[in-house]
């Protein structure tokens, strides 16, 4: 019986990590939105399109884990308030130019990917191979965007 008390405690986990990812993208769906509508600049048109195909691999990955958090019977936050809550990225400002954008998503992307190593080792420790599988995905891809606004910007 101690099992099955320690291993709900290391669900509740796991579900914990991955409903914060719900609201991480989440916020960063509706960020890469403003981002894409409110872009200007001798960049606009490449950061246009960029941003548009963020948003819609962002909504993947959100509906992605909110599903598996479903099939593990844990509820995904589905309100704004719990979703700004929960969340570990800011919401975009309205201030920001075209660098600051990128310099945003980059910031938010190595935020994100800490989160998902810490998910990916706490999935593995709960002997849940389906959810560190999904979250490495997910990681390998933020982490090829991440380097390439880095290289945006110059560093």
């Amino acid at each position: 019986m101690a099992t099955s008390t320690k291993t709900k405690s290391k669900e509740k986990t796991v579900a914990d990590t991955l409903n914060r990812q719900v609201a991480n993208f989440s916020v960063l769906h509706m960020k890469l939105h403003h981002f894409h509508w409110y872009v200007k600049g001798e960049h606009f048109f490449t950061l246009h399109l960029k941003f548009e195909e963020l948003y819609k691999e962002a909504a993947l990955h959100l509906d992605t884990i909110a599903e598996r958090m479903l099939s593990q019977r844990a509820l995904p936050a589905a309100t704004l308030a719990e979703t700004l809550e929960l969340s570990s990225l800011k919401e975009a400002t309205g201030e920001e130019d075209a660098q600051q954008m990128i310099q945003t998503l980059a910031d938010d992307f190595e935020v994100i990917c800490n989160e998902l190593t810490e998910g990916i080792s706490l999935a593995e420790e709960n002997d849940d191979q389906p959810t560190a599988d999904l979250l490495v995905h997910i990681r390998t891809s933020l982490e090829k965007h991440r380097w390439m606004f880095e290289a945006f910007l110059g560093e």
